[in-house]
């Protein structure tokens, strides 16, 4: 099997990657199905954004209290609970698109299942570290944004042709049979070859003892504001994406839908180059960073469509990279028993960033022009990215113990110095 591969040979983790693949291609025909049903249902964009909304709030709350449950509770439990759930929510949906609803309903669910996945999100990243360990951790990470881009466009392109033949109600239902995969697979773990995580004492648990955590971690905190500032101004390109094609571009619905699958290709490849490495460390974050900063900016001084989505495909290839390095070193280089906390914070900033960045590049766009809003987001994304590099060099170098040679006075025998 090929090195970048290298995580598929565990059993354990082909059932975890085959059951996340089909959860993430559930997944995306249930995002185009909300979309779909809200804007059927209210003929507003508006309403789109807000249920989109809704279900990002519940993570901003209450990420840190699911992060403390991950690092105290039996993980398998917790998560077969909220899969469950999952899966009972997605089936209300689709009763629901059925029979008719109003748009509270619809909203309603929308809470619940953001709701749900904040609670989700922390014991999962933790057993799928106990899946693999430490030692195939990135590489299991860079396949996983490998099999979540290939579920996207999966889901998308397979949604787009069974709403035709059943509608919003039909996608819902395969995505709550999509649940039901993740479930069989975490009962089918073979518990032995789970490796140990350290889970934390009652003096180190709780929400509080997470945040004095991170405070002692400056190394974190900047990956965390690197991430934000990345993933708000430089990773938005959904709306970039639109208004480059509606505006400057003029290439239409067509034009976006081409650039949408350049995107998702680029995801995909960015996902096996990063497979192939072997050491995910902060250099190759940084590099990243700084060249998908570059680009972004260089995207604003494209003039057509196909300029523009040779710009957009390392990029996209970028930012798989830059999210894939970002969760490893998260992950190992937090204590086991913080673990849950720290990756519950890192969604946090996530979402908080996905909330943000989408209406304040929107609002660039419209105020400044497309172009004009992807140089200056890109601008500001690379200016942040050159801080984070200084900050992280001063951190190491402060962490770095004082080196002290022993050297022996010249015109005295007396023994050397001890080093202490």
């Amino acid at each position: 099997m090929p090195p970048m591969f290298r995580a598929l040979r565990h059993r354990n983790y082909r059932l975890w990657a085959a059951s996340d693949l089909v959860s993430s291609t559930g997944t995306w025909m249930q995002v185009l199905g909300l979309n779909w049903l809200v804007l059927e249902s209210t003929g507003s964009a508006t309403a789109v954004g807000l249920t989109i909304l809704f279900q990002a709030v519940p993570m901003l709350v209450l990420g840190s209290w699911s992060g403390a449950l991950a690092d105290r509770l039996p993980l398998r439990p917790l998560v077969l609970v909220t899969q469950t759930l999952h899966l009972l929510l997605a089936g209300t949906l689709a009763l629901i698109s059925l029979t008719g609803a109003s748009t509270t309903v619809i909203y309603g669910i929308a809470v619940l299942t953001g709701f749900v996945a904040a609670f989700d999100g922390p014991p999962m990243t933790r057993l799928a570290a106990q899946v693999v360990g430490r030692a195939g951790l990135g590489n299991a990470l860079a396949l996983g944004s490998v099999f979540n881009s290939t579920g996207r466009i999966l889901g998308m392109s397979l949604g787009g042709v069974l709403a035709g033949f059943g509608g919003a109600s039909l996608l819902f239902g395969v995505n709550a049979l999509s649940f039901g995969a993740v479930i069989i697979a975490v009962l089918a773990l073979r518990p032995g070859e789970l490796h140990v995580m350290e889970v934390s004492r009652p003096e180190r648990s709780g929400v509080p003892a997470g945040f004095r955590y991170l405070r002692g971690e400056p190394r974190l905190l900047v990956l965390f504001a690197l991430g934000f500032v990345l993933s708000s101004l430089g990773r938005n390109y959904q709306v970039s994406m639109a208004a480059m094609s509606n505006g400057p571009l003029q290439a239409g619905a067509a034009g976006f839908g081409l650039l949408s699958t350049v995107f998702a290709v680029g995801t995909v490849g960015g996902g096996l180059l990063a497979a192939n490495w072997r050491e995910l460390g902060v250099r190759v974050l940084l590099g990243a960073a700084l060249v998908t900063s570059a680009l972004q900016v260089l995207s604003g001084f494209s003039t057509g469509l196909l300029q523009f989505a040779a710009v957009i495909l390392p990029i996209a290839a970028g930012a798989v990279v830059i999210d894939t390095v970002l969760g490893t070193r998260v992950q190992l280089d937090s204590d086991d028993d913080m673990r849950g906390r720290v990756v519950a914070a890192q969604g946090t900033v996530s979402a908080g960033a996905g909330a943000l960045g989408g209406p304040l590049v929107g609002w660039l766009s419209e105020t400044l022009g497309p172009t004009t809003a992807l140089e200056v987001s890109g601008s500001v994304a690379l200016v942040a990215a050159v801080a984070a590099t200084a900050a992280l060099v001063r951190i190491r170098a402060a962490r770095r113990p004082a080196r002290l040679d022993p050297i022996r006075p010249p015109d005295t025998d007396e023994p050397a110095p001890a080093l202490v």
